[in-house]
């Protein structure tokens, strides 16, 4: 069982949200069902899995928790596509130890800090 099961990033412009991470992840993105304006990233079925949501009162935000996507062992890409993108880096590329692998935190179209792990 996962400490973390599923995570929502709060957007206030979903189809912005959607190209940034569309672009980002280089992968298209699907919409849910499940009411209101949400659109599913990624995740393997049992994996943890998260979502960008527009929904009324909950606003992004730059600081509070700071949830970390798994770069899949291509942090320098996704690094690379952020700077090409334009979007602000927070913390380069980062290693936390040769066990843990590598970090970095960027801030999304959104205004959310959001990080990058990536496994040695």
């Amino acid at each position: 069982m996962h400490a973390l099961n599923w995570f929502e990033i709060p957007v206030v412009d979903l189809a912005r949200a959607i190209s940034f991470y569309e672009q980002l992840l280089a992968s298209t993105l699907q919409r849910t069902q499940c009411g209101g304006e949400r659109v599913l990233l990624p995740h393997q079925p049992g994996a943890v899995g998260g979502e960008l949501t527009k929904t009324d009162g909950v606003s992004p935000a730059a600081g509070g928790v700071l949830p970390y996507l798994n770069a899949n062992g291509q942090l320098d890409v996704l690094l690379e596509r952020l700077q090409t993108m334009g979007a602000q880096i927070e913390l380069p590329k980062t290693e936390i130890s040769p066990e843990i692998g590598s970090i970095a935190i960027f801030i999304d179209s959104e205004g959310n800090r959001i990080g990058l792990h990536s496994e040695p």
